[in-house]
């Protein structure tokens, strides 16, 4: 994994608000967070896919549905726990 393509997923303001909704309410179905971003389907997909090839979100397969939820051991070996505090409220 290079740094490079984390920070490029972080660089993102949308992609930096999933990852605070995710944060908060924690795993959450894919049809969830359509419904939260105003998003079409395709567009959302593209911002998981980034953030899931960062490795900083995780997928968890329950039949049909793909439940996303944050990686917060990749978060804590990247950033301090301050910076983690404050990009995520």
């Amino acid at each position: 994994m290079s740094y490079e393509v984390i920070f490029k997923a972080l660089a993102d303001k949308r992609r930096l608000e999933i990852l605070k909704t995710l944060n908060k309410r924690g795993s959450m179905c894919v049809c969830k967070l359509v419904d939260e971003f105003e998003l079409s389907q395709s567009k959302l997909s593209y911002h998981l896919k980034l953030l899931l090839d960062s490795n900083l979100i995780v997928k968890i397969s329950q039949g049909k549905w793909n439940y996303y939820d944050v990686n917060k051991e990749i978060l804590y070996k990247l950033l301090s726990e301050n910076s983690i505090k404050e990009l995520l409220k």
